[in-house]
């Protein structure tokens, strides 16, 4: 979630002017509560759901997409659809595309009818689902002035150290141990920052290395638990993948720092509206999908990145509302899958893509930022239906992301834990099969030894 200041809902509430529900269109809005916690919340025309489906790409990839865009090649020439020469295009000084996407045929479920993306009637992203549902007028309010807020988070950095230690992660305290080799391994580094290690790539997920989750230091949600470490102090990393455009998970400052260590070296997997934000922030290597669209990156084709489907928003400025589209990712590689969930609430397209690209050795699926549930159902997940998740992808294990680490909503800090557990076992499932770790924590999935890495 993003932070937009208080006096923008004072404006709000004093605009007073009525729309007609049929041509109200989606308007997103942050609100930082009262109490200090942060709100999102979103109005919605009566037409919430409605929206046009976008194309669906071929699997046959370059070839599909040149055709769509009238291109055929011929002896090294592109041609029109027509048969006229076409001029070449002058290249960019960076390599990212969004055209020039290499699809890779999986198997024989990429057949299958999925949900595709799709916009409404103004043109912005939204969600397909009808579990995707907007907080009323009433219910911010009822948020923002009436509900209790049982974080609890202590004031004490002891009590915290107690509760919720960081450790200092194995990359650091041991840089020769950190080349990528057999197996899968993570490092939660917090919030929805996770470093994968699988046949023979360094991935990061959503990174986050701020002190606060606003657009700027001085003021907006901050994290009670450090990060475990610095962009800096990371090992060699090869891709990243972003979830969506919201600040807790697009983070400028770890941005920079990521694009002045690694360059064009570093490649970046982003859902469709964010490749030129990247590009503005620096960097030169990046890749913009819609859902189901794959990519890889350089020198490493055994490994596919999918751009797969949440229900979330994005949000960035008082005007963006959903110009960007959200995802999760499927990686798959020729040893190892792993699932990157983002930020979401729970539908159906988690069972499409466990039917499609499922099990999934690991699966990073969040667990917390969930209270009050009429507020927060919509785009956060809750414990139960987290496991529910991690049952649709056939995860063989999954490590819970999205908690412990920033105040976002108005469960007690340490409950999602112990939910998660009992969820599992209410299930019938092993807990450790869903876990958690410490901040700065690594675990090897796929060994015999089933190693942590404290």
């Amino acid at each position: 979630m993003e932070t937009v200041l208080c006096g923008q809902l004072r404006a709000f509430l004093s605009f007073g002017r009525k729309f007609s529900k049929s041509e109200e269109r989606l308007n997103a809005v942050s609100v930082r509560g009262l109490r200090g916690a942060q709100v999102s919340f979103i109005t919605s025309s009566s037409s919430r759901w409605g929206g046009e489906l976008m194309e669906k790409q071929s699997p046959s990839g370059r070839a599909a997409l040149e055709e769509r865009n009238g291109l055929v090649e011929e002896g090294g020439v592109l041609r029109g659809a027509e048969g006229g020469d076409v001029e070449a295009r002058r290249p960019r000084k960076s390599s990212s595309s969004r055209s020039s996407r290499k699809s890779f045929r999986l198997d024989y479920r990429l057949e299958e009818e999925v949900t595709k993306s799709c916009r409404d009637k103004y043109g912005r992203w939204t969600n397909p689902w009808p579990t995707w549902r907007f907080p009323s007028y009433t219910t911010l309010l009822r948020f923002l002035l009436l509900d209790k807020n049982h974080s609890n988070i202590p004031a004490s950095k002891e009590a915290l150290d107690d509760e919720l230690p960081v450790m200092e992660p194995y990359f650091v305290r041991s840089p020769d141990l950190s080349d990528s080799g057999p197996g899968l391994r993570v490092t939660w580094l917090g919030h929805a920052t996770v470093l994968v290690e699988m046949d023979g790539l360094n991935i990061l997920t959503d990174p986050m290395f701020s002190q606060r989750a606003s657009p700027i230091q001085f003021m907006g949600p901050k994290r009670y638990r450090g990060p475990p470490c610095t962009v800096e102090q990371l090992p060699r990393i090869d891709a990243v993948v972003i979830s969506h455009s919201h600040y807790d998970h697009l983070d400028v400052g770890s941005v920079a720092d990521l694009n002045e260590r690694f360059g064009g070296e570093l490649r970046w997997f982003v859902p469709l509206g964010l490749m030129d934000w990247l590009v503005k922030a620096g960097c030169e290597n990046v890749m913009e999908l819609d859902w189901w669209e794959e990519n890889c990156v350089p020198g490493h084709d055994d490994v596919t990145f999918v751009c797969t489907p949440s229900q979330h928003w994005s949000k960035r400025t008082a005007l963006d509302d959903n110009k960007s589209l959200w995802g999760s990712w499927s990686i798959l590689g020729p040893e190892h899958r792993f699932f990157f969930a983002g930020d979401t609430g729970y539908c159906t397209c988690f069972h499409e893509i466990g039917r499609r690209f499922g099990p999934f050795d690991l699966a990073a699926i969040p667990i917390g930022a969930y209270l009050p549930r009429d507020m927060m159902q919509g785009q956060h997940v809750d414990p139960e239906e987290a496991v529910q998740i991690h049952q649709d992808l056939q995860a063989k294990q999954s490590v819970a992301i999205h908690w412990g680490t920033f105040a976002l909503a108005y469960e007690y800090y340490l409950e999602p834990p112990v939910r998660l557990r009992e969820a599992m076992e209410q299930k019938g499932l092993k807990p450790e099969s869903f876990f958690t770790l410490h901040h700065g924590e690594s675990r090897l999935i796929a060994s015999p030894e089933g190693d942590v890495f404290d």
